[in-house]
């Protein structure tokens, strides 16, 4: 059967004709209706009821972790050592660094600022992160925790390759040697016992807070209570001062 060819005018014609008002639109086949929405995600949230879950539990535990945890405390300044730092280093501003911390960390004598370490002369070495406190400064700080009456004593030893054997914290006994005026060697004489060793020559020391002189060799400086600091004090002119290392007070 042959069939008609339209001319473009006649096609266009037609669509117009057809979008016409009061001309009943050209029905179409209905297609086949899916599945509802719903039904269409319960095989979805079957297939991954577990993941599902884990994640609503995750939620649930994340909101329950925001109620319960408190308000962040306000923090403090404090002064930290910004690398490792031997015993008798010069603080300078590059060994330090200012951190924050929770003010419950914060106790008498730890250092707030730069200012208050540059120049200070350590006692003891410091570990990088460790929290900087005058008890670790030469100075009246390494007395803290003495019994009251407590002084710092320097003592200059016979022997002074011996200041190699002893360090900040050990605790020493001051022996005196001497003669006893006819040319005759006298007993050694305990001057005190079991006294702890706050700074020493022999530990990259130099000149501090309690030394007048740039002469440090063979010095060490050791916490007194009232009765041994009489007896030390001046002994180096009576004979030859040793130490003898110790592990704990007599009891």
């Amino acid at each position: 059967m042959p069939v008609a060819l339209l001319h473009p005018y006649q096609r266009t014609r037609r669509s117009r004709e057809s979008n016409a008002p009061g001309r009943q639109p050209r029905r179409t086949r209905p297609q086949p209706a899916g599945r509802p929405p719903g039904r269409r995600l319960g095989p979805l949230l079957a297939r991954n009821r577990r993941l599902a879950i884990a994640f609503l539990l995750c939620v649930a535990a994340a909101v329950a972790v925001h109620q319960l945890t408190p308000a962040p405390a306000d923090s403090k300044t404090a002064l930290a050592a910004a690398r490792d730092l031997p015993a008798g280093s010069s603080l300078a501003p590059s060994d330090v660094a200012e951190v924050k911390v929770p003010p419950g960390m914060m106790a008498a004598g730890f250092i707030r600022g730069s200012a208050e370490a540059e120049g200070k002369q350590l006692a003891a070495p410091l570990r990088k992160g460790q929290l900087l406190t005058d008890a670790q400064l030469l100075g009246p700080g390494l007395l803290t925790g003495t019994p009251p009456g407590s002084a710092a004593v320097p003592l200059r030893m016979a022997d002074p390759s011996s200041i190699q054997l002893v360090s900040p914290g050990q605790l020493v006994n001051v022996v005196l040697t001497g003669t006893n005026g006819y040319d005759q060697q006298a007993p050694p004489e305990v001057l005190a016992t079991a006294v702890p060793v706050l700074w020493t020559s022999g530990q990259g020391g130099k000149t501090g807070e309690w030394l007048g002189t740039a002469e440090t060799d063979g010095l060490i400086v050791v916490a007194a209570r009232p009765e041994q600091a009489a007896r030390l004090a001046g002994a180096s002119t009576q004979g030859k001062l040793f130490f003898v290392l110790v592990t704990q007070p007599p009891g």
